[in-house]
């Protein structure tokens, strides 16, 4: 399962112990290794939008990015810094706003979205988009319907 650092708290509250079991339930439903340590980074909007820009040649700010660090997994340590998930937290507060939900569960649903894309999913085409989405919902649902 995967272990992280946060390297700077965001100005709403978040609870370890769901970050701890979204890993979890994650471990438990993703058949990837997921053994290696990860960052989580809060950023302004311009910060962000610097860094879509640079590695994906987007000229916008977003509400979070995945980044990984190496292709091939099998020589690191587990705490080596393998990934990193950068979110926006003005962007949080946003959609939080618009999509009714409390900051920290944005946060959290941005937590799974990050590591799933971290995990190789993507939803760039139909198919990806329902794989992806179907798995977001499984996960949410276990986390707070269980």
């Amino acid at each position: 399962m995967f272990k992280y650092n946060i390297i700077e708290k965001p100005s709403f509250d978040i609870n370890e112990k769901i970050i701890d079991t979204i890993f979890n339930i994650i471990w438990n439903i993703v058949n990837i290794p997921q053994k290696w340590t990860l960052n989580i980074v809060f950023l302004d909007d311009n910060s962000i939008q610097n860094l879509n820009k640079n590695y994906r040649n987007i000229d916008k700010t977003t509400d979070v990015l995945s980044f990984h660090y190496f292709d091939n997994f099998n020589d690191l340590k587990e705490d080596d810094i393998a990934w990193e998930m950068v979110f926006n937290e003005n962007k949080i507060l946003i959609q939080a706003i618009e999509y009714w939900l409390w900051n920290e569960k944005e946060f959290y649903k941005l937590i799974i979205h990050s590591i799933l894309h971290i995990l190789w999913y993507d939803h760039e085409l139909d198919n990806e988009y329902e794989i992806m989405q179907a798995l977001e919902d499984k996960i949410w649902l276990e986390l707070f319907w269980k």
